[in-house]
């Protein structure tokens, strides 16, 4: 059994014990999340697909940790003007368990 959710503008396919790393949510470690946008859900060859989003269906999940993913390097440069900036980005994000699937 598996689910397509939506969450901060991404979507993810998701099972039960799955670790999804998603945007950063403002829960404390080891609470409880609910995604409540389900796009999609099979349940063994039972597909269910929502316009857009299915009614009554949900997924559960727990805080695992909150972090920030490696450093993107943004470099710009132009010849002969000797303009050059360097710039760095850390993107945070949480990583929630997932524990079940309602559809």
């Amino acid at each position: 059994m598996y689910a397509v959710i939506q969450t901060g503008g991404k979507q993810y396919r998701v099972s039960e014990g799955d670790i999804v790393r998603v945007e950063l949510l403002d829960k404390e470690i080891k609470d409880a999340v609910v995604f409540d946008r389900v796009l999609l859900v099979d349940d063994n060859g039972n597909l269910k697909v929502g316009k857009p989003v299915l009614e009554g269906a949900s997924v559960t999940g727990e805080v695992i940790t909150h972090d920030r993913a490696k450093k993107v390097v943004i470099f710009k440069k132009k010849r002969t003007t000797t303009y050059q900036r360097t710039k760095g980005h850390r993107q945070g994000y949480t990583e929630v368990r997932i524990k079940g699937i309602q559809a």
